[in-house]
């Protein structure tokens, strides 16, 4: 990738995680997922992931979330957006997670490429706020690349820190991966990669030999210096109420299109321009469906 590339423009639109008593933007119904779609299409995104969630708000990993969530987004915008689902979660057989996506057929789905200590410290509390084992095994990803791959799926790999990029390697070798890569490269979690620009150089450097395309998922405070980090180094970027909900100013950002809109600014004030959604596709190396 390069400064004359287009940079695409993604949202993650409402993670797993956070409530409502958090960020009173995030969506927790079909119809709320819709309407925040709209805002993020008309400043500018192209791609949006989903983590689904039943209507009250918990996290869903159910057919039916999935398919109601996906179609309610389509009603509102068509094909304006590429749909990428989440497989990331903790305790949620893979088996399930492929019902999801056989029955849904996203565009694109996100895939993890590692295990790791995931948490989040207080430095005023001096004691860690939230901790967990990220648990993504080798034959977990195994499992959901074969499966993405006989679906027409193209996965997207999250990379917490550089084992993780080196991970693509074995798949790639196994033949299950085409070019170009879709990696996203996720900053700003302790137990993960530091957020720095040279950290964020030396993921896209230790990609598979290749044209591949990359973009940067800051978690937190750091997303907008790496957003403006990946802008300069040639990649794309992600955005969204699933990362972070504050814009650069230290104001709740009313809605994932607060958020989009800040992130297009950012890019064309660098001198590039967003991607379209066509130019999207392409660039991930979506395979139209017949």
């Amino acid at each position: 990738m390069s400064l004359s590339d287009p940079a695409v423009l993604c949202c993650a639109i409402s993670g797993a995680l956070a409530d409502r008593d958090q960020c009173p933007a995030i969506p927790y119904k079909p119809e709320e997922y819709a309407a925040e779609a709209r805002r993020i299409v008309d400043e500018g995104g192209v791609h949006i992931h989903i983590h689904a969630r039943h209507p009250d708000g918990t996290p869903s990993q159910e057919i039916e979330d999935y398919l109601a969530i996906k179609e309610a987004i389509a009603g509102e915008i068509g094909d304006a957006a590429i749909i990428n689902f989440s497989t990331g979660t903790v305790g949620v057989s893979v088996e399930k997670r492929i019902a999801y996506l056989e029955a849904g057929l996203p565009e694109v789905a996100a895939v993890n490429m590692g295990s790791m200590n995931y948490a989040k410290y207080s430095e005023r509390r001096k004691s860690f706020v939230f901790e967990m084992v990220f648990a993504n095994p080798m034959e977990e990803i195994r499992e959901l690349l074969e499966a993405m791959r006989r679906l027409g799926i193209k996965p997207e790999h999250e990379c917490f820190d550089l084992g993780h990029v080196a991970t693509l390697d074995p798949f790639v070798d196994m033949g299950l991966l085409d070019a170009p890569l879709h990696a996203d490269f996720v900053m700003g979690v302790v137990g993960g990669v530091p957020a720095t620009a040279r950290n964020l150089a030396a993921m896209a450097e230790n990609l598979p030999a290749g044209d591949h395309h990359w973009g940067v998922i800051g978690i937190g405070r750091v997303q907008w210096p790496m957003i403006s980090a990946a802008i300069s180094l040639g990649g794309s970027v992600r955005v969204g109420l699933e990362d972070n909900f504050y814009l650069p100013g230290g104001e709740m950002a009313s809605s994932n299109g607060d958020l989009v809109a800040t992130a297009r600014g950012l890019i064309e004030n660098s001198g590039r321009r967003p991607a379209t959604v066509a130019e999207a596709r392409a660039r991930l190396g979506i395979i139209p469906r017949g």
